[in-house]
Protein backbone atom coordinates (compact mmCIF):
# COMPACT_ATOMS: atom_id res chain seq x y z
CA UNK A 1 0.00 0.00 0.00
CA UNK A 2 1.20 3.50 -0.71
CA UNK A 3 1.12 6.27 1.62
CA UNK A 4 2.75 9.94 2.85
CA UNK A 5 5.17 9.22 5.39
CA UNK A 6 7.03 11.20 7.42
CA UNK A 7 10.79 10.17 7.66
CA UNK A 8 10.52 9.25 11.57
CA UNK A 9 7.38 7.00 10.79
CA UNK A 10 8.62 5.44 8.12
CA UNK A 11 11.98 4.19 10.52
CA UNK A 12 9.02 3.00 12.40
CA UNK A 13 7.12 1.39 10.04
CA UNK A 14 10.43 -0.08 8.89
CA UNK A 15 11.41 -1.25 12.39
CA UNK A 16 7.84 -2.64 12.11
CA UNK A 17 8.17 -4.54 8.94
CA UNK A 18 11.66 -5.93 10.14
CA UNK A 19 10.27 -7.81 12.92
CA UNK A 20 11.55 -5.93 15.93
CA UNK A 21 10.96 -6.70 19.15
CA UNK A 22 12.28 -4.39 21.98
CA UNK A 23 12.14 -0.52 21.68
CA UNK A 24 14.18 1.95 24.27
CA UNK A 25 14.76 5.32 23.46
CA UNK A 26 14.93 8.66 25.35
CA UNK A 27 13.23 11.64 23.43
CA UNK A 28 14.88 14.06 21.70
CA UNK A 29 14.46 16.51 18.49
CA UNK A 30 14.31 15.42 15.89
CA UNK A 31 14.57 11.82 17.00
CA UNK A 32 11.17 11.60 19.16
CA UNK A 33 8.62 10.47 16.76
CA UNK A 34 10.22 7.08 15.41
CA UNK A 35 9.61 5.88 19.08
CA UNK A 36 6.29 7.23 19.50
CA UNK A 37 4.90 5.98 15.79
CA UNK A 38 6.33 2.29 16.85
CA UNK A 39 4.54 2.03 20.13
CA UNK A 40 1.34 1.93 18.60
CA UNK A 41 2.15 -1.51 16.97
CA UNK A 42 1.38 -4.26 19.65
CA UNK A 43 3.62 -6.49 18.11
CA UNK A 44 6.76 -3.87 19.11
CA UNK A 45 7.58 -3.41 22.97
CA UNK A 46 8.58 0.05 23.44
CA UNK A 47 9.57 2.36 26.21
CA UNK A 48 10.85 5.45 27.18
CA UNK A 49 14.38 4.79 29.37
CA UNK A 50 15.52 7.82 31.57
CA UNK A 51 18.14 8.26 29.18
CA UNK A 52 20.23 7.28 26.00
CA UNK A 53 22.95 5.15 27.74
CA UNK A 54 20.19 2.97 29.29
CA UNK A 55 18.61 2.60 26.43
CA UNK A 56 21.16 1.70 24.27
CA UNK A 57 22.04 -1.16 27.14
CA UNK A 58 18.73 -2.49 27.30
CA UNK A 59 18.48 -2.41 23.79
CA UNK A 60 21.76 -4.28 23.74
CA UNK A 61 20.48 -6.54 26.32
CA UNK A 62 17.36 -7.31 23.95
CA UNK A 63 19.48 -8.24 20.78
CA UNK A 64 21.58 -10.02 23.12
CA UNK A 65 18.72 -12.23 24.18
CA UNK A 66 18.01 -13.04 20.46
CA UNK A 67 15.34 -10.39 19.76
CA UNK A 68 15.47 -7.87 16.95
CA UNK A 69 15.62 -4.27 18.82
CA UNK A 70 16.19 -0.53 18.27
CA UNK A 71 16.99 2.81 20.57
CA UNK A 72 16.86 6.03 18.93
CA UNK A 73 18.25 9.83 20.15
CA UNK A 74 19.70 12.96 19.05
CA UNK A 75 22.63 13.59 18.23
CA UNK A 76 24.05 15.15 21.68
CA UNK A 77 21.73 12.27 23.18
CA UNK A 78 24.57 9.57 21.23
CA UNK A 79 27.16 11.64 23.68
CA UNK A 80 25.46 10.21 26.87
CA UNK A 81 25.62 6.61 24.68
CA UNK A 82 29.11 6.58 23.51
CA UNK A 83 30.13 4.63 26.65
CA UNK A 84 28.58 1.39 25.49
CA UNK A 85 28.40 2.40 21.65
CA UNK A 86 32.21 1.88 21.53
CA UNK A 87 32.37 -1.45 23.42
CA UNK A 88 29.06 -3.51 21.63
CA UNK A 89 31.04 -2.36 18.56
CA UNK A 90 33.48 -4.90 19.78
CA UNK A 91 30.77 -7.40 21.29
CA UNK A 92 28.64 -7.42 18.05
CA UNK A 93 25.43 -8.72 18.73
CA UNK A 94 23.03 -11.78 19.06
CA UNK A 95 19.73 -10.82 16.70
CA UNK A 96 20.21 -7.69 14.91
CA UNK A 97 20.49 -3.90 17.10
CA UNK A 98 20.18 -0.48 15.13
CA UNK A 99 20.77 2.68 16.26
CA UNK A 100 18.69 5.59 15.24
CA UNK A 101 20.71 9.19 15.43
CA UNK A 102 18.86 12.36 14.26
CA UNK A 103 21.20 15.25 13.46
CA UNK A 104 19.87 18.39 13.58
CA UNK A 105 21.82 20.92 10.89
CA UNK A 106 21.25 24.94 11.88
CA UNK A 107 20.17 23.85 15.31
CA UNK A 108 16.50 24.23 15.46
CA UNK A 109 16.25 22.37 18.83
CA UNK A 110 19.73 21.56 19.81
CA UNK A 111 22.82 23.90 21.86
CA UNK A 112 25.41 22.67 19.08
CA UNK A 113 25.90 21.10 15.16
CA UNK A 114 27.30 17.81 15.89
CA UNK A 115 27.88 15.78 12.97
CA UNK A 116 27.08 11.89 13.82
CA UNK A 117 29.14 10.41 11.43
CA UNK A 118 32.34 10.81 13.41
CA UNK A 119 30.92 8.59 15.28
CA UNK A 120 30.14 6.00 13.16
CA UNK A 121 34.05 6.11 12.02
CA UNK A 122 35.45 6.73 16.10
CA UNK A 123 33.13 3.44 17.39
CA UNK A 124 33.54 1.51 13.61
CA UNK A 125 30.19 1.20 13.23
CA UNK A 126 28.24 0.63 9.91
CA UNK A 127 25.73 3.81 8.95
CA UNK A 128 22.98 4.39 6.70
CA UNK A 129 21.82 7.62 5.67
CA UNK A 130 17.80 7.82 4.09
CA UNK A 131 17.18 10.71 1.88
CA UNK A 132 13.76 10.52 1.97
CA UNK A 133 10.68 8.71 3.61
CA UNK A 134 10.74 5.65 1.12
CA UNK A 135 14.61 4.94 2.24
CA UNK A 136 14.06 5.51 5.73
CA UNK A 137 11.72 2.00 5.75
CA UNK A 138 14.34 -0.09 3.41
CA UNK A 139 17.27 1.14 5.16
CA UNK A 140 15.89 0.50 8.45
CA UNK A 141 15.20 -3.23 7.16
CA UNK A 142 18.32 -3.20 5.12
CA UNK A 143 20.40 -2.30 8.60
CA UNK A 144 18.87 -5.41 10.41
CA UNK A 145 20.21 -7.96 7.72
CA UNK A 146 23.62 -5.70 7.46
CA UNK A 147 23.28 -6.33 11.65
CA UNK A 148 23.20 -9.66 11.55
CA UNK A 149 25.07 -10.46 8.67
CA UNK A 150 28.40 -8.93 9.55
CA UNK A 151 27.48 -8.98 13.84
CA UNK A 152 27.20 -5.41 14.54
CA UNK A 153 25.23 -2.86 15.29
CA UNK A 154 23.64 -0.72 12.75
CA UNK A 155 23.69 3.17 13.26
CA UNK A 156 20.93 4.82 10.97
CA UNK A 157 21.21 8.60 10.78
CA UNK A 158 18.51 10.75 10.56
CA UNK A 159 18.28 14.35 9.95
CA UNK A 160 15.86 17.70 10.86
CA UNK A 161 14.35 17.41 6.90
CA UNK A 162 14.66 13.60 6.61
CA UNK A 163 12.84 12.91 9.79
CA UNK A 164 10.44 15.98 9.46
CA UNK A 165 9.23 15.72 5.75
CA UNK A 166 7.13 13.81 3.73
CA UNK A 167 7.02 11.06 1.17
CA UNK A 168 5.46 8.24 -0.58
CA UNK A 169 6.06 4.67 0.85
CA UNK A 170 4.73 1.71 -0.09
CA UNK A 171 4.28 -0.83 2.73
CA UNK A 172 5.13 -4.56 3.36
CA UNK A 173 3.70 -6.84 5.85
CA UNK A 174 5.86 -7.47 9.05
CA UNK A 175 8.26 -10.53 9.32
CA UNK A 176 9.18 -12.28 12.12
CA UNK A 177 12.63 -12.83 13.50
CA UNK A 178 14.31 -13.98 16.28
CA UNK A 179 17.38 -16.47 17.34
CA UNK A 180 18.16 -18.27 20.21
CA UNK A 181 20.99 -16.87 23.10
CA UNK A 182 23.77 -19.26 23.95
CA UNK A 183 26.17 -18.24 26.13
CA UNK A 184 29.05 -16.75 25.31
CA UNK A 185 31.80 -14.94 27.62
CA UNK A 186 34.48 -14.84 25.10
CA UNK A 187 31.83 -12.60 23.00
CA UNK A 188 30.18 -10.62 25.55
CA UNK A 189 32.42 -10.41 28.55
CA UNK A 190 34.24 -7.57 27.74
CA UNK A 191 37.17 -7.77 30.08
CA UNK A 192 40.96 -6.89 28.31
CA UNK A 193 41.59 -10.46 27.36
CA UNK A 194 38.89 -10.85 25.59
CA UNK A 195 38.37 -7.32 24.29
CA UNK A 196 41.81 -7.97 22.54
CA UNK A 197 40.77 -10.79 20.20
CA UNK A 198 37.83 -8.89 19.86
CA UNK A 199 39.60 -5.93 18.43
CA UNK A 200 41.12 -6.96 15.23
CA UNK A 201 37.51 -9.00 14.71
CA UNK A 202 36.29 -5.08 14.55
CA UNK A 203 38.86 -4.19 12.07
CA UNK A 204 38.23 -7.66 9.50
CA UNK A 205 34.55 -6.57 9.67
CA UNK A 206 35.43 -3.16 8.55
CA UNK A 207 37.20 -3.88 5.52
CA UNK A 208 34.48 -6.85 4.61
CA UNK A 209 31.75 -3.73 4.64
CA UNK A 210 34.06 -1.53 2.98
CA UNK A 211 34.26 -4.09 -0.13
CA UNK A 212 30.34 -4.76 0.44
CA UNK A 213 29.77 -1.01 0.10
CA UNK A 214 31.52 -1.26 -3.01
CA UNK A 215 28.61 -2.86 -5.38
CA UNK A 216 25.98 -2.23 -2.91
CA UNK A 217 22.55 -0.82 -4.52
CA UNK A 218 22.20 1.49 -1.71
CA UNK A 219 25.20 3.11 -3.26
CA UNK A 220 24.34 4.36 -6.99
CA UNK A 221 25.86 6.31 -9.73
CA UNK A 222 22.95 8.12 -11.14
CA UNK A 223 23.95 9.62 -14.42
CA UNK A 224 24.35 13.13 -16.60
CA UNK A 225 24.63 14.55 -19.64
CA UNK A 226 27.31 16.91 -18.58
CA UNK A 227 30.40 15.38 -17.47
CA UNK A 228 32.54 18.70 -16.92
CA UNK A 229 31.27 18.13 -12.63
CA UNK A 230 30.20 14.86 -10.92
CA UNK A 231 28.29 15.53 -7.40
CA UNK A 232 29.00 13.16 -4.42
CA UNK A 233 26.34 13.55 -2.00
CA UNK A 234 24.20 11.87 0.16
CA UNK A 235 20.68 12.81 2.80
CA UNK A 236 18.79 15.99 1.87
CA UNK A 237 21.85 17.38 -0.21
CA UNK A 238 21.21 14.79 -2.49
CA UNK A 239 17.46 15.91 -2.47
CA UNK A 240 18.55 19.90 -3.06
CA UNK A 241 20.83 18.76 -5.46
CA UNK A 242 18.78 16.91 -7.31
CA UNK A 243 16.09 19.85 -7.23
CA UNK A 244 18.66 22.12 -8.24
CA UNK A 245 20.46 20.41 -11.26
CA UNK A 246 18.18 17.94 -12.31
CA UNK A 247 20.10 15.07 -14.73
CA UNK A 248 22.45 17.76 -16.01
CA UNK A 249 25.71 16.38 -13.84
CA UNK A 250 26.17 12.73 -12.85
CA UNK A 251 25.82 12.21 -9.44
CA UNK A 252 27.10 9.44 -6.91
CA UNK A 253 24.44 8.83 -4.21
CA UNK A 254 25.78 7.27 -0.61
CA UNK A 255 23.17 5.31 1.22
CA UNK A 256 25.97 3.86 3.46
CA UNK A 257 27.88 6.75 4.80
CA UNK A 258 30.40 4.61 7.13
CA UNK A 259 32.22 2.59 5.72
CA UNK A 260 32.92 4.20 2.45
CA UNK A 261 33.91 2.35 -0.95
CA UNK A 262 36.97 3.12 -2.46
CA UNK A 263 36.92 1.91 -5.66
CA UNK A 264 33.45 3.19 -6.07
CA UNK A 265 34.50 6.83 -5.82
CA UNK A 266 37.52 6.42 -7.96
CA UNK A 267 36.09 5.34 -10.92
CA UNK A 268 32.89 7.50 -10.51
CA UNK A 269 35.95 10.32 -10.23
CA UNK A 270 37.58 9.11 -13.40
CA UNK A 271 34.37 9.46 -15.38
CA UNK A 272 33.91 13.47 -14.82
CA UNK A 273 36.47 16.45 -14.67
CA UNK A 274 35.81 17.83 -11.29
CA UNK A 275 34.32 16.03 -7.97
CA UNK A 276 32.56 17.82 -5.75
CA UNK A 277 30.99 16.55 -2.26
CA UNK A 278 27.75 18.44 -1.31
CA UNK A 279 27.31 17.59 2.47
CA UNK A 280 25.96 19.59 5.26
CA UNK A 281 28.07 20.22 8.36
CA UNK A 282 31.48 18.32 8.41
CA UNK A 283 34.11 17.36 5.51
CA UNK A 284 33.62 13.87 6.26
CA UNK A 285 32.93 12.23 2.79
CA UNK A 286 35.41 15.03 0.69
CA UNK A 287 38.12 14.14 3.63
CA UNK A 288 37.59 10.16 2.84
CA UNK A 289 38.20 11.46 -0.83
CA UNK A 290 41.14 12.86 -0.40
CA UNK A 291 42.42 10.40 1.73
CA UNK A 292 42.16 7.81 -0.92
CA UNK A 293 44.33 10.57 -3.47
CA UNK A 294 40.97 12.37 -5.31
CA UNK A 295 41.16 16.21 -5.58
CA UNK A 296 37.71 17.13 -4.59
CA UNK A 297 35.72 20.15 -4.06
CA UNK A 298 33.83 20.92 -1.36
CA UNK A 299 34.34 22.72 1.94
CA UNK A 300 36.13 25.29 -0.15
CA UNK A 301 32.23 25.54 -2.06
CA UNK A 302 30.09 24.87 0.65
CA UNK A 303 30.00 25.96 4.20
CA UNK A 304 30.48 23.47 6.99
CA UNK A 305 27.85 25.99 9.70
CA UNK A 306 24.28 25.36 9.41
CA UNK A 307 21.84 23.52 6.82
CA UNK A 308 21.68 23.87 3.50
CA UNK A 309 18.99 24.90 1.23
CA UNK A 310 17.44 24.70 -2.73
CA UNK A 311 18.69 28.28 -2.68
CA UNK A 312 22.32 27.40 -1.29
CA UNK A 313 23.04 24.98 -3.56
CA UNK A 314 21.58 27.11 -6.33
CA UNK A 315 23.65 30.14 -5.28
CA UNK A 316 27.01 28.21 -5.49
CA UNK A 317 25.87 26.29 -8.33
CA UNK A 318 25.32 29.43 -10.15
CA UNK A 319 21.73 28.21 -11.38
CA UNK A 320 18.16 28.53 -10.57
CA UNK A 321 16.46 25.69 -8.89
CA UNK A 322 14.58 22.79 -11.19
CA UNK A 323 11.01 24.55 -10.35
CA UNK A 324 12.66 28.62 -11.12
CA UNK A 325 11.42 29.26 -7.34
CA UNK A 326 13.63 30.46 -5.07
CA UNK A 327 12.34 30.74 -0.82
CA UNK A 328 12.16 34.69 0.06
CA UNK A 329 15.29 34.55 2.90
CA UNK A 330 13.47 38.23 4.23
CA UNK A 331 11.11 36.11 6.13
CA UNK A 332 10.90 37.24 9.31
CA UNK A 333 12.49 35.11 12.42
CA UNK A 334 9.72 34.23 15.35
CA UNK A 335 12.00 33.19 18.23
CA UNK A 336 10.42 30.88 20.69
CA UNK A 337 8.80 32.34 23.99
CA UNK A 338 7.50 30.45 26.84
CA UNK A 339 3.55 29.71 26.80
CA UNK A 340 1.06 31.62 28.39
CA UNK A 341 0.36 30.44 31.70
CA UNK A 342 3.51 28.56 31.59
CA UNK A 343 4.61 27.39 35.69
CA UNK A 344 8.40 28.31 34.67
CA UNK A 345 7.37 31.97 33.86
CA UNK A 346 6.82 32.74 37.63
CA UNK A 347 9.78 31.22 39.05
CA UNK A 348 12.21 33.06 36.27
CA UNK A 349 11.43 36.01 37.10
CA UNK A 350 11.68 35.76 40.80
CA UNK A 351 15.22 34.61 40.20
CA UNK A 352 15.65 37.80 37.94
CA UNK A 353 13.88 39.98 40.40
CA UNK A 354 16.43 39.02 43.00
CA UNK A 355 19.70 39.44 40.57
CA UNK A 356 20.35 35.47 41.59
CA UNK A 357 22.85 33.61 39.37
CA UNK A 358 21.31 31.23 37.72
CA UNK A 359 22.61 27.89 35.62
CA UNK A 360 20.20 26.39 33.44
CA UNK A 361 19.74 22.97 31.78
CA UNK A 362 17.83 21.47 28.71
CA UNK A 363 14.46 22.19 28.23
CA UNK A 364 11.25 24.33 27.31
CA UNK A 365 13.02 26.35 30.86
CA UNK A 366 15.98 27.28 28.39
CA UNK A 367 14.02 29.83 27.22
CA UNK A 368 14.12 32.08 29.97
CA UNK A 369 17.43 33.20 28.96
CA UNK A 370 15.45 35.65 26.41
CA UNK A 371 14.24 38.77 27.36
CA UNK A 372 12.49 40.30 29.22
CA UNK A 373 13.40 37.83 31.36
CA UNK A 374 16.89 37.00 30.85
CA UNK A 375 16.99 34.79 34.06
CA UNK A 376 19.71 32.38 32.90
CA UNK A 377 23.68 32.48 32.93
CA UNK A 378 24.59 28.91 31.13
CA UNK A 379 23.27 26.13 29.37
CA UNK A 380 25.50 22.96 28.68
CA UNK A 381 23.78 19.96 28.31
CA UNK A 382 21.66 17.37 30.22
CA UNK A 383 22.38 17.62 33.80
CA UNK A 384 24.78 20.38 33.70
CA UNK A 385 23.38 22.90 35.50
CA UNK A 386 23.70 21.05 38.82
CA UNK A 387 27.27 20.24 38.29
CA UNK A 388 28.26 23.41 37.66
CA UNK A 389 26.86 24.78 39.98
CA UNK A 390 28.74 22.45 42.46
CA UNK A 391 32.08 23.65 40.56
CA UNK A 392 30.45 27.80 40.17
CA UNK A 393 30.25 27.72 44.18
CA UNK A 394 33.47 25.64 45.27
CA UNK A 395 35.88 27.73 43.29
CA UNK A 396 33.91 31.27 44.60
CA UNK A 397 35.21 29.75 48.26
CA UNK A 398 31.61 31.02 49.24
CA UNK A 399 31.50 33.97 47.83
CA UNK A 400 28.72 32.65 45.19
CA UNK A 401 26.55 31.39 48.42
CA UNK A 402 23.50 32.61 48.67
CA UNK A 403 23.24 34.04 45.42
CA UNK A 404 23.61 31.06 42.62
CA UNK A 405 21.54 28.57 42.02
CA UNK A 406 20.80 25.57 39.43
CA UNK A 407 17.38 25.18 37.23
CA UNK A 408 16.46 21.98 35.68
CA UNK A 409 13.31 20.06 34.47
CA UNK A 410 11.72 16.57 36.27
CA UNK A 411 12.69 14.82 33.31
CA UNK A 412 16.08 16.10 32.69
CA UNK A 413 16.85 15.64 36.30
CA UNK A 414 16.14 11.91 36.08
CA UNK A 415 17.90 11.41 32.68
CA UNK A 416 20.94 13.25 34.43
CA UNK A 417 20.93 15.41 36.83
CA UNK A 418 21.03 12.86 39.52
CA UNK A 419 24.28 12.27 39.93
CA UNK A 420 25.09 16.20 40.19
CA UNK A 421 22.86 16.21 43.41
CA UNK A 422 24.71 13.23 44.92
CA UNK A 423 28.01 15.19 44.33
CA UNK A 424 26.65 17.99 46.02
CA UNK A 425 25.41 15.80 48.96
CA UNK A 426 28.62 13.78 48.90
CA UNK A 427 31.12 16.61 48.61
CA UNK A 428 29.39 19.12 50.94
CA UNK A 429 28.66 21.46 48.12
CA UNK A 430 26.44 24.61 49.75
CA UNK A 431 24.00 24.73 47.15
CA UNK A 432 20.71 25.43 46.32
CA UNK A 433 18.81 22.49 43.07
CA UNK A 434 15.37 24.16 41.96
CA UNK A 435 13.55 21.39 40.15
CA UNK A 436 11.26 22.58 37.48
CA UNK A 437 8.47 19.77 37.71
CA UNK A 438 5.63 20.19 35.06
CA UNK A 439 4.68 16.78 35.25
CA UNK A 440 5.90 16.37 31.47
CA UNK A 441 8.58 16.00 29.44
CA UNK A 442 7.79 19.45 27.65
CA UNK A 443 10.36 20.38 25.43
CA UNK A 444 10.09 17.63 22.80
CA UNK A 445 6.52 17.07 22.77
CA UNK A 446 5.10 16.16 26.21
CA UNK A 447 6.24 12.33 26.85
CA UNK A 448 6.27 10.52 29.73
CA UNK A 449 9.11 10.29 31.89
CA UNK A 450 9.52 8.57 35.14
CA UNK A 451 8.19 10.66 37.61
CA UNK A 452 4.52 11.28 36.01
CA UNK A 453 3.07 7.33 36.71
CA UNK A 454 2.61 6.74 33.45
CA UNK A 455 4.56 5.16 30.59
CA UNK A 456 5.29 5.88 26.66
CA UNK A 457 1.72 3.55 26.29
CA UNK A 458 -0.35 6.07 28.50
CA UNK A 459 -0.61 3.16 31.36
CA UNK A 460 0.07 3.42 34.63
CA UNK A 461 3.38 3.15 35.98
CA UNK A 462 5.86 3.69 38.72
CA UNK A 463 6.23 7.21 39.72
CA UNK A 464 9.33 8.40 41.35
CA UNK A 465 8.76 10.91 44.48
CA UNK A 466 11.11 13.48 44.26
CA UNK A 467 10.79 14.77 47.39
CA UNK A 468 11.86 11.37 48.59
CA UNK A 469 14.45 10.73 46.13
CA UNK A 470 15.81 13.66 46.96
CA UNK A 471 16.01 12.90 50.65
CA UNK A 472 17.43 9.72 50.23
CA UNK A 473 20.56 11.30 48.25
CA UNK A 474 21.70 13.41 51.34
CA UNK A 475 19.45 16.73 51.31
CA UNK A 476 18.05 17.22 53.83
CA UNK A 477 16.16 20.56 52.92
CA UNK A 478 13.62 19.79 50.57
CA UNK A 479 10.88 22.35 49.65
CA UNK A 480 8.11 22.55 47.10
CA UNK A 481 6.30 26.03 46.31
CA UNK A 482 4.02 26.57 43.59
CA UNK A 483 5.54 28.80 40.98
CA UNK A 484 2.12 30.61 40.25
CA UNK A 485 2.72 32.27 43.60
CA UNK A 486 5.16 34.99 43.63
CA UNK A 487 5.45 35.67 47.39
CA UNK A 488 6.24 31.74 48.28
CA UNK A 489 8.71 31.43 45.42
CA UNK A 490 10.50 34.86 46.91
CA UNK A 491 10.18 33.55 50.51
CA UNK A 492 11.34 30.47 49.70
CA UNK A 493 14.39 31.05 47.71
CA UNK A 494 15.33 33.27 50.18
CA UNK A 495 15.41 31.16 53.02
CA UNK A 496 17.29 28.03 50.91
CA UNK A 497 19.76 30.61 49.55
CA UNK A 498 20.34 32.05 53.43
CA UNK A 499 20.69 28.26 54.34
CA UNK A 500 24.76 26.85 55.31
CA UNK A 501 23.78 23.49 53.75
CA UNK A 502 22.71 22.07 50.41
CA UNK A 503 18.74 22.24 49.44
CA UNK A 504 16.02 21.32 46.53
CA UNK A 505 13.22 23.66 45.94
CA UNK A 506 10.92 21.72 43.70
CA UNK A 507 8.79 24.19 41.70
CA UNK A 508 5.51 21.91 40.82
CA UNK A 509 2.93 22.69 38.55
CA UNK A 510 1.71 21.08 35.38
CA UNK A 511 2.77 22.41 32.16
CA UNK A 512 -0.32 24.69 30.67
CA UNK A 513 -0.76 23.05 27.37
CA UNK A 514 -1.32 18.77 29.12
CA UNK A 515 -4.96 18.06 28.00
CA UNK A 516 -6.07 17.48 31.58
CA UNK A 517 -5.07 20.77 32.98
CA UNK A 518 -7.87 23.16 33.47
CA UNK A 519 -7.44 26.89 33.09
CA UNK A 520 -9.18 29.77 34.88
CA UNK A 521 -11.26 32.18 33.15
CA UNK A 522 -8.79 34.99 31.09
CA UNK A 523 -7.69 37.98 33.31
CA UNK A 524 -9.37 41.07 32.53
CA UNK A 525 -7.80 44.68 32.21
CA UNK A 526 -9.50 47.67 34.11
CA UNK A 527 -8.53 50.26 31.77
CA UNK A 528 -9.45 53.28 33.81
CA UNK A 529 -6.74 51.60 36.60
CA UNK A 530 -4.33 50.87 34.19
CA UNK A 531 -1.38 53.37 34.81
CA UNK A 532 0.57 52.16 31.64
CA UNK A 533 3.56 51.13 33.68
CA UNK A 534 4.46 48.37 32.26
CA UNK A 535 4.85 46.18 35.31
CA UNK A 536 2.98 43.27 33.32
CA UNK A 537 4.90 43.25 30.46
CA UNK A 538 7.92 42.34 32.31
CA UNK A 539 7.43 38.50 32.51
CA UNK A 540 7.02 37.77 28.95
CA UNK A 541 3.75 36.50 28.46
CA UNK A 542 2.86 36.57 25.18
CA UNK A 543 -0.88 36.76 26.18
CA UNK A 544 0.03 40.49 27.23
CA UNK A 545 0.55 43.92 25.06
CA UNK A 546 0.29 47.19 25.38
CA UNK A 547 -2.70 48.76 22.86
CA UNK A 548 -2.98 52.45 23.14
CA UNK A 549 -1.05 52.80 25.94
CA UNK A 550 -2.79 50.24 28.09
CA UNK A 551 -2.19 46.69 28.67
CA UNK A 552 -4.37 44.54 26.62
CA UNK A 553 -5.11 40.55 27.25
CA UNK A 554 -5.21 37.98 24.38
CA UNK A 555 -8.39 36.31 26.22
CA UNK A 556 -7.48 33.31 23.86
CA UNK A 557 -4.35 32.80 25.70
CA UNK A 558 -4.80 33.82 28.64
CA UNK A 559 -4.66 31.03 30.93
CA UNK A 560 -5.92 32.72 34.13
CA UNK A 561 -2.66 32.12 35.76
CA UNK A 562 -2.74 35.42 37.88
CA UNK A 563 1.19 35.79 37.55
CA UNK A 564 0.49 39.30 36.00
CA UNK A 565 -2.07 39.97 38.63
CA UNK A 566 0.37 39.65 41.64
CA UNK A 567 2.87 42.30 39.15
CA UNK A 568 0.07 44.76 38.88
CA UNK A 569 -0.08 47.59 42.07
CA UNK A 570 -3.38 49.56 40.89
CA UNK A 571 -4.90 46.29 40.67
CA UNK A 572 -5.60 46.70 37.13
CA UNK A 573 -5.71 43.24 36.04
CA UNK A 574 -8.13 40.91 37.66
CA UNK A 575 -10.93 37.86 37.16
CA UNK A 576 -13.64 38.62 35.61
CA UNK A 577 -16.21 39.11 37.75
CA UNK A 578 -19.48 36.60 37.70
CA UNK A 579 -22.31 37.67 36.21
Amino acid sequence: MKKLMLGNEAVARGLYEAGCSFVSSYPGTPSTEITEMVAKYEEVYAEWAPNEKVAMESAFGAAMAGKRSFCGMKHVGLNVAADPLFTISYTGVNAGMVIAVADDPGMHSSQNEQDSRHYARASKIPMFEPADSMEAIEFTKLAYEISEKFDTPVLLKMCTRVAHSQSIVETSDRVEAEKAYEKNPAKFIMMPGNAKRRHPIVEERTLALSEYAESASFNRVEEGSDKSVGIITSSTSYQYVKEVCGDKYPVLKLGMIWPLPVKLIENFAKSVDKVIVVEELDSFVEEHCRNIGIDVSGKDIFSCIDEFSQNIVADKFGKETVCGIKLDDSIPNRPPVMCAGCPHRGLFYTLAKNKITVHGDIGCYTLGAVPPLSALDSTICMGASISGLHGFNKANKGESDGKTVAVIGDSTFMHSGMTGLVNIAYNSSNSTVIILDNSITGMTGHQQNPTTGYNLKGDPASKIDLETLCRAIGINRVRVVDPYNLKECETTIKEELEAQEPSVIISRRPCALLKYVKHNKPLVVDQDKCKSCKMCMKIGCPAISMSGGKAKIDNTLCTGCGVCEQLCKFDALSAPKEV
